[in-house]
C-alpha cells in the first residue's frame, strides 16, 4: 500500500531534470519525511495535539480519530475522600497522564501533596506530567512505560508493610497491585477518571484514506476492530498500525493486522517509527 502513496508537492518548484532535481528531492524528503501521508491519531482529543503537531511539522496530515474519551470519575466524593487520607500512604502511584491530570487536580484542590510523599508512575510521559504539576523525585522507569518496568525498579522491591494507593481510570490491569500485594504491601485503588467510547463511524476513517494508524491502548484497539463489518476487516488490517507496547502489538497480530510496528514510547517513539517506516517505503 505504501508504495502507491502520493507525496505532496514541495511548496517551491523543484528542478525537473538532472542531478539538481535528485538533490532537491532528497533534501525535501529529509526535511518532510512524512509528506503526503495521512496518519491517523486515535488518542483522546485533548491528548492528541502534540502528536498532531509533530506529524504536521514533518509534512504529514494528522487525521484525528479519537477512540477513547476521558471524563471525570462518576464519584468525585470518593476521590476527594481518598485524597484526604493520602498522608497515610507510603507510596502513591499514578498509572497514566490522565491519572496525573485528574488525581493531581484533586490533590491540589485539597492543599497539595503531603510532605515527603513518595510518588511513582509507569512511564516518562506520566513523569513529565507530574513534573509539570510541580512534583519532584518521581520514581519511574526510563526505557519502557508499563507496570512490569515499574515493578522491576529497585525502589519497589522491598515494600512489605507499605500502604500503597494507585490512582487510575475505572478498571484496568491488576498486575501492578497484585504484585505489590504479593510483596507484602497493602494496596488501594482510586478511580480518578473514567474512559468512554466516542461515537465514531468507520466511514469517516475510510474517507480520510489512511496510510497509517497510531494507537496506544488495547481498549482503543478493541473499539477500532469492532467498527467494520467482517467483510471490511481485511481492508482495515492492511493499514500499517503503529503501537508503543508489545502487549498491544500481540493483540493486533492476533486480530489479523498484517503490518504492526512496535515503536518506543511517547511522541518521540511514535514519530521515529513513522519516519523510519516512511523512509523504508521511499527506498523500496
Amino acid at each position: 500500500m505504501a508504495k502507491e502513496l502520493a507525496r505532496s508537492p514541495h511548496p517551491n518548484p523543484l528542478p525537473q531534470t538532472g542531478e539538481g532535481a535528485n538533490e532537491s528531492l532528497r533534501e525535501f524528503q529529509k526535511m518532510q519525511p512524512l509528506a503526503g501521508l495521512n496518519i491517523v491519531v486515535t488518542r483522546p482529543r485533548e491528548q492528541a495535539l502534540q502528536l498532531q503537531q509533530r506529524i504536521e511539522q514533518l509534512g504529514g496530515n494528522a487525521v484525528l480519530f479519537p477512540l477513547l474519551e476521558i471524563n471525570p470519575p462518576a464519584d468525585m466524593q470518593l476521590l476527594r475522600d481518598s485524597v484526604a487520607r493520602l498522608s497515610g500512604f507510603d507510596l502513591a502511584i499514578f498509572i497514566s497522564p490522565n491519572a496525573v491530570r485528574y488525581g493531581m487536580a484533586a490533590i491540589q484542590a485539597a492543599g497539595g501533596l503531603p510532605s515527603g510523599q513518595r510518588i511513582a508512575t509507569v512511564g516518562q510521559g506520566s513523569a513529565r506530567a507530574l513534573r509539570d504539576a510541580g512534583v519532584t523525585g518521581v520514581i519511574a522507569p526510563q526505557e519502557r512505560s508499563d507496570s512490569e518496568a515499574l515493578l522491576a525498579l529497585p525502589a519497589l522491591q522491598h515494600v512489605r508493610g507499605w500502604k500503597v494507593v494507585i490512582f487510575r481510570g475505572d478498571g484496568g490491569r491488576e498486575l501492578l497491585g497484585d504484585t505489590l500485594k504479593a510483596r507484602g504491601a497493602g494496596v488501594v485503588y482510586v478511580s480518578c477518571y473514567q474512559r468512554g467510547k466516542p461515537q465514531q463511524n468507520i466511514a469517516t476513517l475510510w474517507a480520510a484514506k489512511p496510510d497509517a494508524i497510531t494507537l496506544s491502548s488495547s481498549e482503543a484497539l478493541g473499539h477500532l476492530w469492532e467498527m467494520p463489518d467482517a467483510a471490511n476487516r481485511g481492508r482495515l488490517a492492511r493499514i500499517p498500525l503503529f503501537v508503543p507496547h508489545a502487549r498491544i502489538a500481540a493483540m493486533a497480530r492476533q486480530q489479523g493486522w498484517q503490518k504492526v510496528v512496535q515503536t518506543a514510547g511517547g511522541d518521540d517513539g511514535v514519530v521515529s517509527g513513522l519516519v523510519a517506516w516512511s523512509k523504508a517505503q521511499t527506498h523500496s
